[in-house]
Protein backbone atom coordinates (compact mmCIF):
# COMPACT_ATOMS: atom_id res chain seq x y z
CA UNK A 1 0.00 0.00 0.00
CA UNK A 2 1.07 3.73 -0.69
CA UNK A 3 1.70 5.35 2.56
CA UNK A 4 3.70 8.06 0.86
CA UNK A 5 3.28 11.77 2.50
CA UNK A 6 1.17 12.74 -1.14
CA UNK A 7 -1.71 11.51 0.30
CA UNK A 8 -2.06 13.35 3.45
CA UNK A 9 -2.82 16.58 2.17
CA UNK A 10 -6.24 14.81 1.06
CA UNK A 11 -7.07 13.31 3.91
CA UNK A 12 -6.66 16.35 5.61
CA UNK A 13 -9.16 17.60 3.25
CA UNK A 14 -11.53 15.05 3.50
CA UNK A 15 -11.30 15.84 7.76
CA UNK A 16 -11.65 19.30 7.27
CA UNK A 17 -14.65 18.75 5.12
CA UNK A 18 -16.23 16.52 7.22
CA UNK A 19 -15.76 18.61 10.38
CA UNK A 20 -17.75 21.68 8.07
CA UNK A 21 -20.60 19.54 7.52
CA UNK A 22 -20.93 18.51 11.28
CA UNK A 23 -20.71 22.16 12.15
CA UNK A 24 -23.13 23.05 9.20
CA UNK A 25 -25.52 20.69 11.05
CA UNK A 26 -24.96 22.09 14.14
CA UNK A 27 -26.11 25.20 13.18
CA UNK A 28 -28.92 23.91 11.25
CA UNK A 29 -30.27 22.20 14.25
CA UNK A 30 -29.80 25.38 16.46
CA UNK A 31 -31.58 27.50 13.74
CA UNK A 32 -34.24 24.72 13.78
CA UNK A 33 -34.40 24.72 17.62
CA UNK A 34 -35.01 28.50 17.23
CA UNK A 35 -37.53 28.34 14.71
CA UNK A 36 -39.37 25.15 16.91
CA UNK A 37 -39.51 27.71 19.92
CA UNK A 38 -40.77 30.56 17.72
CA UNK A 39 -43.47 28.25 16.75
CA UNK A 40 -44.34 26.96 19.96
CA UNK A 41 -45.02 30.36 21.19
CA UNK A 42 -48.55 30.70 20.06
CA UNK A 43 -50.82 33.02 21.19
CA UNK A 44 -52.61 31.50 23.82
CA UNK A 45 -49.14 31.15 25.34
CA UNK A 46 -48.18 34.53 24.67
CA UNK A 47 -50.98 35.72 26.40
CA UNK A 48 -50.70 33.65 29.34
CA UNK A 49 -46.52 35.25 29.65
CA UNK A 50 -48.28 38.37 29.43
CA UNK A 51 -50.99 38.26 31.63
CA UNK A 52 -50.25 35.68 34.37
CA UNK A 53 -47.88 38.25 36.44
CA UNK A 54 -50.76 40.11 37.29
CA UNK A 55 -53.04 37.42 38.54
CA UNK A 56 -53.36 37.25 42.29
CA UNK A 57 -54.03 34.22 44.73
CA UNK A 58 -56.43 35.59 47.16
CA UNK A 59 -56.23 33.70 50.79
CA UNK A 60 -59.23 34.84 53.11
CA UNK A 61 -58.69 34.67 56.74
CA UNK A 62 -62.35 34.39 58.67
CA UNK A 63 -62.26 34.12 62.80
CA UNK A 64 -65.64 33.13 64.39
CA UNK A 65 -67.21 33.89 61.28
CA UNK A 66 -70.46 32.16 59.69
CA UNK A 67 -69.93 29.74 56.55
CA UNK A 68 -70.09 31.84 53.27
CA UNK A 69 -72.94 30.99 51.35
CA UNK A 70 -73.29 31.39 47.17
CA UNK A 71 -74.73 34.81 46.31
CA UNK A 72 -76.85 32.55 43.86
CA UNK A 73 -78.96 31.21 46.51
CA UNK A 74 -78.19 27.56 45.38
CA UNK A 75 -76.46 24.77 47.73
CA UNK A 76 -74.90 23.38 44.28
CA UNK A 77 -72.97 26.43 43.83
CA UNK A 78 -71.65 26.71 47.49
CA UNK A 79 -68.69 24.20 46.78
CA UNK A 80 -66.94 26.41 43.76
CA UNK A 81 -67.25 29.57 46.92
CA UNK A 82 -63.51 28.64 48.26
CA UNK A 83 -64.77 25.12 49.24
CA UNK A 84 -66.94 25.96 52.22
CA UNK A 85 -70.55 24.79 51.69
CA UNK A 86 -73.32 25.79 54.29
CA UNK A 87 -73.07 27.10 57.65
CA UNK A 88 -70.41 27.27 60.34
CA UNK A 89 -68.28 29.35 62.83
CA UNK A 90 -64.61 28.90 63.95
CA UNK A 91 -61.74 30.13 62.17
CA UNK A 92 -61.41 29.50 58.44
CA UNK A 93 -59.02 30.15 55.73
CA UNK A 94 -60.77 30.83 52.06
CA UNK A 95 -58.94 30.31 48.21
CA UNK A 96 -59.96 32.49 45.77
CA UNK A 97 -58.35 34.29 42.87
CA UNK A 98 -57.92 38.36 41.44
CA UNK A 99 -56.34 40.13 38.90
CA UNK A 100 -55.04 43.45 39.27
CA UNK A 101 -56.70 46.28 37.33
CA UNK A 102 -54.35 49.41 37.84
CA UNK A 103 -50.79 48.63 38.98
CA UNK A 104 -50.14 52.06 39.93
CA UNK A 105 -53.18 52.06 42.63
CA UNK A 106 -53.14 48.54 43.91
CA UNK A 107 -56.57 47.90 42.83
CA UNK A 108 -57.47 44.14 42.22
CA UNK A 109 -60.86 43.02 40.96
CA UNK A 110 -62.30 39.72 42.50
CA UNK A 111 -65.34 37.94 43.39
CA UNK A 112 -67.78 39.62 46.11
CA UNK A 113 -68.02 36.20 47.89
CA UNK A 114 -64.10 35.39 47.79
CA UNK A 115 -63.79 38.11 50.55
CA UNK A 116 -67.33 38.30 52.09
CA UNK A 117 -66.91 38.22 55.70
CA UNK A 118 -63.26 38.17 55.76
CA UNK A 119 -61.05 39.35 58.56
CA UNK A 120 -57.50 39.33 56.82
CA UNK A 121 -56.87 39.12 52.92
CA UNK A 122 -53.89 38.64 51.26
CA UNK A 123 -53.23 38.35 47.65
CA UNK A 124 -49.65 36.62 46.58
CA UNK A 125 -48.24 37.66 42.64
CA UNK A 126 -46.66 34.85 40.58
CA UNK A 127 -43.19 36.50 41.41
CA UNK A 128 -43.79 35.51 45.07
CA UNK A 129 -44.40 38.76 45.88
CA UNK A 130 -47.31 39.18 49.23
CA UNK A 131 -49.40 41.71 50.25
CA UNK A 132 -51.88 42.87 52.63
CA UNK A 133 -55.28 43.96 50.89
CA UNK A 134 -58.01 46.12 52.17
CA UNK A 135 -61.42 45.82 50.94
CA UNK A 136 -62.64 49.21 48.75
CA UNK A 137 -66.71 47.81 47.68
CA UNK A 138 -68.24 45.42 47.32
CA UNK A 139 -71.68 44.07 45.56
CA UNK A 140 -72.87 40.63 46.23
CA UNK A 141 -75.61 41.11 43.95
CA UNK A 142 -73.09 41.58 41.26
CA UNK A 143 -70.44 39.05 42.85
CA UNK A 144 -67.71 41.92 42.08
CA UNK A 145 -64.86 42.83 44.40
CA UNK A 146 -62.29 45.89 44.62
CA UNK A 147 -59.32 45.56 46.85
CA UNK A 148 -56.61 47.59 46.70
CA UNK A 149 -52.55 46.25 47.95
CA UNK A 150 -51.11 48.12 50.88
CA UNK A 151 -47.76 49.38 50.72
CA UNK A 152 -47.29 48.01 46.67
CA UNK A 153 -45.47 49.49 44.14
CA UNK A 154 -44.24 48.40 40.89
CA UNK A 155 -47.29 46.17 40.32
CA UNK A 156 -48.35 44.97 36.65
CA UNK A 157 -51.76 45.23 35.55
CA UNK A 158 -54.35 42.97 33.22
CA UNK A 159 -55.11 44.80 29.29
CA UNK A 160 -58.74 45.58 29.18
CA UNK A 161 -60.92 44.09 26.51
CA UNK A 162 -64.63 44.65 25.63
CA UNK A 163 -67.16 41.99 26.60
CA UNK A 164 -69.25 43.32 23.44
CA UNK A 165 -67.00 42.70 20.91
CA UNK A 166 -67.00 38.50 22.10
CA UNK A 167 -67.35 35.83 19.45
CA UNK A 168 -69.08 32.32 20.20
CA UNK A 169 -66.69 29.89 19.55
CA UNK A 170 -63.59 32.45 20.19
CA UNK A 171 -60.30 30.80 22.19
CA UNK A 172 -60.21 32.06 25.95
CA UNK A 173 -57.85 31.35 28.87
CA UNK A 174 -58.81 31.05 32.57
CA UNK A 175 -55.73 31.27 35.10
CA UNK A 176 -57.15 31.05 38.87
CA UNK A 177 -56.14 28.96 42.03
CA UNK A 178 -58.06 26.09 41.63
CA UNK A 179 -57.84 23.84 44.94
CA UNK A 180 -54.64 26.21 45.94
CA UNK A 181 -52.96 25.10 42.98
CA UNK A 182 -51.28 28.20 41.95
CA UNK A 183 -51.91 30.34 38.60
CA UNK A 184 -53.25 26.95 36.77
CA UNK A 185 -54.38 27.84 33.31
CA UNK A 186 -56.63 26.09 31.17
CA UNK A 187 -58.31 27.59 27.55
CA UNK A 188 -61.32 26.93 26.02
CA UNK A 189 -64.11 28.43 23.52
CA UNK A 190 -67.04 30.81 24.51
CA UNK A 191 -70.46 28.63 24.50
CA UNK A 192 -72.72 31.53 24.55
CA UNK A 193 -73.40 35.13 25.81
CA UNK A 194 -75.86 36.62 27.40
CA UNK A 195 -76.46 33.19 29.71
CA UNK A 196 -79.03 33.89 32.46
CA UNK A 197 -78.23 31.01 35.34
CA UNK A 198 -81.34 29.89 36.85
CA UNK A 199 -81.07 29.71 40.75
CA UNK A 200 -84.32 29.04 43.28
CA UNK A 201 -84.61 32.79 43.11
CA UNK A 202 -85.18 33.13 38.85
CA UNK A 203 -82.55 34.11 36.44
CA UNK A 204 -79.28 35.82 37.77
CA UNK A 205 -77.44 38.04 35.47
CA UNK A 206 -76.14 37.87 32.25
CA UNK A 207 -72.77 35.84 31.71
CA UNK A 208 -70.25 34.57 29.22
CA UNK A 209 -70.53 30.53 29.19
CA UNK A 210 -67.41 28.93 28.34
CA UNK A 211 -65.85 25.00 28.61
CA UNK A 212 -62.90 26.22 29.96
CA UNK A 213 -62.00 24.42 33.43
CA UNK A 214 -63.16 26.29 36.23
CA UNK A 215 -62.79 24.60 39.55
CA UNK A 216 -63.11 25.70 43.40
CA UNK A 217 -60.30 28.56 43.58
CA UNK A 218 -60.65 29.82 39.93
CA UNK A 219 -63.97 32.45 41.21
CA UNK A 220 -62.31 36.35 40.93
CA UNK A 221 -59.76 35.42 38.37
CA UNK A 222 -59.41 36.50 34.67
CA UNK A 223 -60.81 34.95 31.13
CA UNK A 224 -59.20 36.18 28.68
CA UNK A 225 -58.97 36.24 24.89
CA UNK A 226 -55.81 35.11 22.85
CA UNK A 227 -54.52 38.89 22.77
CA UNK A 228 -54.20 38.22 26.75
CA UNK A 229 -56.94 41.32 27.09
CA UNK A 230 -59.41 40.68 30.27
CA UNK A 231 -63.08 40.13 29.01
CA UNK A 232 -64.87 38.53 32.04
CA UNK A 233 -63.77 37.59 35.18
CA UNK A 234 -64.72 33.31 36.35
CA UNK A 235 -67.49 33.40 38.94
CA UNK A 236 -68.81 29.77 39.02
CA UNK A 237 -69.55 26.38 37.57
CA UNK A 238 -72.44 24.35 37.44
CA UNK A 239 -72.13 20.97 39.59
CA UNK A 240 -72.70 18.21 37.72
CA UNK A 241 -72.05 19.07 34.64
CA UNK A 242 -69.06 18.72 32.57
CA UNK A 243 -67.66 22.12 30.25
CA UNK A 244 -70.04 24.66 31.89
CA UNK A 245 -68.17 27.80 33.82
CA UNK A 246 -69.62 31.31 33.36
CA UNK A 247 -67.85 34.94 33.63
CA UNK A 248 -69.13 38.06 34.34
CA UNK A 249 -68.24 40.26 31.26
CA UNK A 250 -65.68 42.64 32.10
CA UNK A 251 -68.05 45.21 30.43
CA UNK A 252 -70.61 45.10 33.35
CA UNK A 253 -67.57 44.95 36.01
CA UNK A 254 -65.98 48.25 34.64
CA UNK A 255 -69.81 49.49 35.77
CA UNK A 256 -69.68 48.49 39.12
CA UNK A 257 -65.69 48.83 39.22
CA UNK A 258 -66.77 52.63 39.35
CA UNK A 259 -69.40 53.14 41.52
CA UNK A 260 -67.59 50.68 44.29
CA UNK A 261 -64.44 53.08 43.74
CA UNK A 262 -66.40 55.86 43.68
CA UNK A 263 -69.02 54.55 47.23
CA UNK A 264 -67.97 51.45 48.36
CA UNK A 265 -71.41 49.89 46.85
CA UNK A 266 -73.60 49.66 43.92
CA UNK A 267 -76.45 52.38 44.17
CA UNK A 268 -79.72 50.18 44.12
CA UNK A 269 -81.85 50.96 41.26
CA UNK A 270 -85.97 50.70 40.12
CA UNK A 271 -87.97 51.97 37.05
CA UNK A 272 -90.63 53.38 39.48
CA UNK A 273 -93.15 50.51 38.41
CA UNK A 274 -94.54 47.48 40.45
CA UNK A 275 -96.35 45.12 38.78
CA UNK A 276 -97.85 40.95 39.07
CA UNK A 277 -97.41 37.76 36.84
CA UNK A 278 -99.85 37.29 34.11
CA UNK A 279 -102.68 34.85 34.36
CA UNK A 280 -105.16 32.83 32.69
CA UNK A 281 -107.26 35.69 32.65
CA UNK A 282 -105.46 38.17 31.97
CA UNK A 283 -103.62 36.53 28.64
CA UNK A 284 -107.48 35.91 27.76
CA UNK A 285 -108.66 39.65 28.17
CA UNK A 286 -105.32 41.13 26.21
CA UNK A 287 -105.28 38.09 23.58
CA UNK A 288 -101.91 36.95 24.67
CA UNK A 289 -100.49 34.08 23.10
CA UNK A 290 -98.66 32.83 26.87
CA UNK A 291 -98.55 33.86 30.37
CA UNK A 292 -94.82 35.51 29.84
CA UNK A 293 -95.23 39.23 30.56
CA UNK A 294 -94.94 41.88 33.62
CA UNK A 295 -98.57 43.44 33.86
CA UNK A 296 -98.14 46.49 35.12
CA UNK A 297 -100.32 47.31 38.24
CA UNK A 298 -98.73 50.75 39.63
CA UNK A 299 -96.72 53.56 38.27
CA UNK A 300 -95.07 56.46 41.16
CA UNK A 301 -94.44 59.57 40.05
CA UNK A 302 -90.81 61.21 39.37
CA UNK A 303 -90.15 58.00 38.26
CA UNK A 304 -88.30 56.61 34.99
CA UNK A 305 -91.70 54.60 33.73
CA UNK A 306 -93.99 57.84 34.45
CA UNK A 307 -91.29 59.13 31.91
CA UNK A 308 -92.15 57.11 29.99
CA UNK A 309 -95.92 56.85 30.12
CA UNK A 310 -96.32 53.63 31.45
CA UNK A 311 -99.37 53.35 32.49
CA UNK A 312 -101.21 50.65 34.80
CA UNK A 313 -102.45 47.61 32.70
CA UNK A 314 -99.34 48.01 30.19
CA UNK A 315 -97.74 44.77 29.99
CA UNK A 316 -93.92 44.14 29.84
CA UNK A 317 -93.17 41.89 27.10
CA UNK A 318 -89.17 41.78 26.71
CA UNK A 319 -86.31 43.56 28.75
CA UNK A 320 -83.49 44.20 26.91
CA UNK A 321 -85.02 42.02 23.77
CA UNK A 322 -85.22 38.83 26.00
CA UNK A 323 -88.74 37.76 26.78
CA UNK A 324 -89.82 38.41 30.19
CA UNK A 325 -91.75 35.30 31.99
CA UNK A 326 -93.03 37.21 34.60
CA UNK A 327 -92.19 39.51 37.82
CA UNK A 328 -89.33 37.32 39.17
CA UNK A 329 -87.51 37.36 35.68
CA UNK A 330 -88.13 41.13 35.79
CA UNK A 331 -86.50 41.46 39.21
CA UNK A 332 -83.58 39.68 38.86
CA UNK A 333 -82.80 41.06 35.32
CA UNK A 334 -83.11 44.80 36.87
CA UNK A 335 -80.79 43.56 39.63
CA UNK A 336 -77.91 43.31 36.79
CA UNK A 337 -78.10 46.78 35.59
CA UNK A 338 -76.46 49.62 36.97
CA UNK A 339 -77.37 53.31 37.20
CA UNK A 340 -75.43 54.18 34.56
CA UNK A 341 -76.97 51.91 31.93
CA UNK A 342 -79.93 52.10 29.66
CA UNK A 343 -83.09 49.44 29.95
CA UNK A 344 -85.20 48.69 26.85
CA UNK A 345 -88.49 47.82 27.09
CA UNK A 346 -91.48 46.71 24.55
CA UNK A 347 -94.55 47.74 26.24
CA UNK A 348 -97.87 46.47 24.96
CA UNK A 349 -101.20 48.85 24.89
CA UNK A 350 -103.96 48.41 23.27
CA UNK A 351 -103.00 45.91 20.94
CA UNK A 352 -100.04 47.74 20.00
CA UNK A 353 -96.74 47.47 21.37
CA UNK A 354 -94.09 50.47 21.79
CA UNK A 355 -90.04 49.97 22.51
CA UNK A 356 -89.13 52.55 24.96
CA UNK A 357 -85.16 53.28 26.25
CA UNK A 358 -85.16 54.10 30.20
CA UNK A 359 -82.48 54.75 32.57
CA UNK A 360 -82.54 53.51 35.94
CA UNK A 361 -83.00 55.63 38.97
CA UNK A 362 -81.41 55.24 42.34
CA UNK A 363 -83.89 54.31 45.12
CA UNK A 364 -83.04 56.78 47.83
CA UNK A 365 -83.78 55.59 51.34
CA UNK A 366 -86.13 58.27 52.45
CA UNK A 367 -88.44 56.93 49.33
CA UNK A 368 -87.62 53.19 50.24
CA UNK A 369 -89.02 54.01 53.73
CA UNK A 370 -92.13 55.66 52.04
CA UNK A 371 -93.22 52.36 50.33
CA UNK A 372 -92.08 50.07 52.77
CA UNK A 373 -94.99 52.14 55.24
CA UNK A 374 -97.03 52.14 52.16
CA UNK A 375 -97.00 48.70 51.20
CA UNK A 376 -96.30 46.59 54.09
CA UNK A 377 -97.37 48.77 56.60
CA UNK A 378 -94.44 49.12 59.05
CA UNK A 379 -91.21 52.08 59.72
CA UNK A 380 -87.85 51.19 60.50
CA UNK A 381 -85.02 52.81 61.81
CA UNK A 382 -81.08 51.21 61.76
CA UNK A 383 -79.94 49.66 64.29
CA UNK A 384 -76.34 49.45 65.84
CA UNK A 385 -74.80 45.78 65.63
CA UNK A 386 -77.17 44.76 62.49
CA UNK A 387 -80.81 44.23 61.99
CA UNK A 388 -83.67 47.30 61.90
CA UNK A 389 -86.15 47.95 64.70
CA UNK A 390 -89.68 48.66 64.02
CA UNK A 391 -90.74 52.16 65.01
CA UNK A 392 -94.68 52.98 63.73
CA UNK A 393 -96.77 49.84 62.81
CA UNK A 394 -99.88 51.01 60.57
CA UNK A 395 -103.54 50.36 61.81
CA UNK A 396 -104.92 47.94 59.76
CA UNK A 397 -101.82 46.99 57.41
CA UNK A 398 -100.39 43.25 56.94
CA UNK A 399 -97.83 44.01 59.11
CA UNK A 400 -100.53 44.87 61.88
CA UNK A 401 -102.82 42.02 61.02
CA UNK A 402 -99.30 39.98 61.25
CA UNK A 403 -98.51 41.21 64.86
CA UNK A 404 -95.68 43.34 64.52
CA UNK A 405 -94.68 45.93 67.22
CA UNK A 406 -92.84 48.91 67.54
CA UNK A 407 -89.84 47.52 68.95
CA UNK A 408 -89.27 44.02 67.34
CA UNK A 409 -86.29 43.79 65.61
CA UNK A 410 -85.92 42.13 61.88
CA UNK A 411 -82.74 41.03 60.94
CA UNK A 412 -83.63 39.34 57.59
CA UNK A 413 -86.10 40.07 54.85
CA UNK A 414 -86.60 37.48 52.58
CA UNK A 415 -82.36 36.34 51.25
CA UNK A 416 -81.35 39.46 52.84
CA UNK A 417 -79.92 39.93 55.79
CA UNK A 418 -80.20 43.57 57.23
CA UNK A 419 -76.79 44.59 58.45
CA UNK A 420 -77.08 48.30 57.41
CA UNK A 421 -79.16 50.25 55.87
CA UNK A 422 -78.32 49.70 51.97
CA UNK A 423 -79.23 45.84 52.80
CA UNK A 424 -82.39 47.38 53.12
CA UNK A 425 -83.08 48.93 50.05
CA UNK A 426 -81.96 45.90 48.34
CA UNK A 427 -84.19 43.38 50.86
CA UNK A 428 -87.28 46.03 49.40
CA UNK A 429 -86.68 46.07 46.29
CA UNK A 430 -86.05 42.13 45.62
CA UNK A 431 -89.34 41.91 47.41
CA UNK A 432 -91.59 44.41 47.00
CA UNK A 433 -93.88 42.63 44.52
CA UNK A 434 -94.17 39.79 45.90
CA UNK A 435 -97.61 38.76 47.61
CA UNK A 436 -95.63 37.16 50.48
CA UNK A 437 -92.75 37.96 52.24
CA UNK A 438 -90.84 36.00 54.79
CA UNK A 439 -88.75 38.39 57.42
CA UNK A 440 -86.74 36.84 60.44
CA UNK A 441 -88.07 39.13 63.44
CA UNK A 442 -86.60 39.22 67.48
CA UNK A 443 -88.74 40.09 70.03
CA UNK A 444 -87.08 39.94 73.56
CA UNK A 445 -85.14 37.20 73.25
CA UNK A 446 -87.04 35.07 70.84
CA UNK A 447 -86.27 34.54 67.30
CA UNK A 448 -89.12 34.03 65.22
CA UNK A 449 -89.82 33.55 61.36
CA UNK A 450 -92.96 34.85 59.71
CA UNK A 451 -94.49 35.13 56.87
CA UNK A 452 -96.20 39.01 55.84
CA UNK A 453 -99.18 38.35 53.65
CA UNK A 454 -99.88 40.76 51.52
Amino acid sequence: MDRSPRRLPAVLALVLFMAGLWAGAGDALARNQAAGADERRTPVVRAVQATSPSVVNITVARRDQPGVRSPFGDPFFDRFFGGFPGQRSGPSHNLGSGVIIDGAKGLVLTNAHVVAGGDDIAARLLDGREYVAELVGSDPDFDLAVLRLTDAQGLPQVAMGDSDDILIGETVIAIGNPFGYSHTVTTGVVSALNRPMTTERGAFGSFIQTDAAINPGNSGGPLLNIHGQLIGITTAIRAGAEGIGFAIPVNKAKLVVRELLDTGHVAPIWLGLFGQDVDQATARYFRLRSLSGLLVAEVHPDTPAAAADIRPGDIVLDFNGRELTGKDDYLARLFGVTRTETVTLTVLRDGQERGLTLRPQPLDRARALELVLARWGFELVDRQGGGAEVTRVRPGSAAAQLGLQPGDIIHQIGNRRLASGLDLLNAFLRNRMNNAVFMRVQRGRGLYHVRLTL
